[in-house]
This record gives structure tokens, C-alpha cells and sequence, in this order.
């Protein structure tokens, strides 16, 4: 695969995250921004960087490294598994649990990984609550409020 056809493919999911983030609506303003913001955001980034591969993409890129596929393969399925629990379990655990996986995808050891994967999951959690008031999903640690 060249870089031109891993262009096009980014435009192509810039163009589908924009057709799906369009409609998204909130029942109710509380935010001044709004939730289809963000994919339509995100969608401009990725249809940018696409056209830069689709224009200057000339070189045939190089094949992955032994293993990169399977750590690729495992930060999908992790990343699915992440959206998939975050309402459930809430945002602190789910953050937590999925940057000490992806810790140790990366090499790192267990316990290095949990430190950092708790204090990620809490420090972004008081970050978004307090700083920004975005309101996150508190899940097993919802404590009856």
C-alpha cells in the first residue's frame, strides 16, 4: 500500500464521520458547542491530513515491523472495548483499565502501567469535571448519587 491509497481511505472516514456526526443532537443544550462538534472537528483533521497523503503521497510505504499488526490489531479491539465500557463502568475505571492495557502493549510493567493508567483515569477525570464541567459517566464508582 502507498501513501495515496492510505489518502483516500482517510478521506473516505473523514466523509463517513462527518455524514454521521451531522445529525447528532443533544435533547437539551448544555453545552454552548454542542455534540456533533467534535466529529465534524475531527473529520476536518482527518479529510486534511488524507489529502496531504492523496497529493504529496508518492513513496511506497514500507511493510510493518514483525508484530506492529498484532499491537495494531489489539489497540482496535482495546479502543472498541473502551467506548464499549465507558458508561458502564465510568470514566475514571474505564480510562484507567485501558491505559494500563495499552501500557502494557507498549512494554511497560504491570505495576508501572496501573499507577499510571489510575492517575491518568483521575487526573482527566478532575480535569474535565472541575476545570471544563464537562459532565463525565461516573459507573461503578456512582456511589448512589
Amino acid at each position: 500500500m502507498n501513501d495515496r491509497v492510505l489518502g483516500l481511505f482517510a478521506l473516505l472516514l473523514a466523509a463517513l464521520l462527518a455524514w454521521k456526526g451531522w445529525d447528532l443532537q443533544a435533547p437539551f443544550s448544555y453545552e454552548p458547542v454542542g455534540p456533533r462538534a467534535f466529529p465534524l472537528l475531527l473529520a476536518t483533521v482527518i479529510a486534511g491530513c488524507g489529502a496531504w497523503l492523496l497529493v504529496r503521497g508518492r513513496e511506497h510505504a514500507e511493510p510493518n515491523p514483525p508484530g506492529a499488526n498484532t499491537r495494531i490489531a489489539a489497540m482496535a479491539a482495546l479502543v472498541t472495548g473502551y467506548a464499549l465500557a465507558f458508561v458502564s463502568l465510568g470514566f475514571i475505571v474505564s480510562t484507567a483499565l485501558m491505559a494500563t492495557l495499552v501500557g502494557r502493549l507498549f512494554g511497560g510493567r504491570w505495576h508501572h502501567c496501573a499507577i499510571g493508567g489510575a492517575g491518568l483515569g483521575l487526573g482527566l477525570y478532575l480535569l474535565f469535571d472541575k476545570v471544563f464541567e464537562v459532565v463525565l459517566p461516573m459507573g461503578v464508582l456512582n456511589f448512589g448519587s
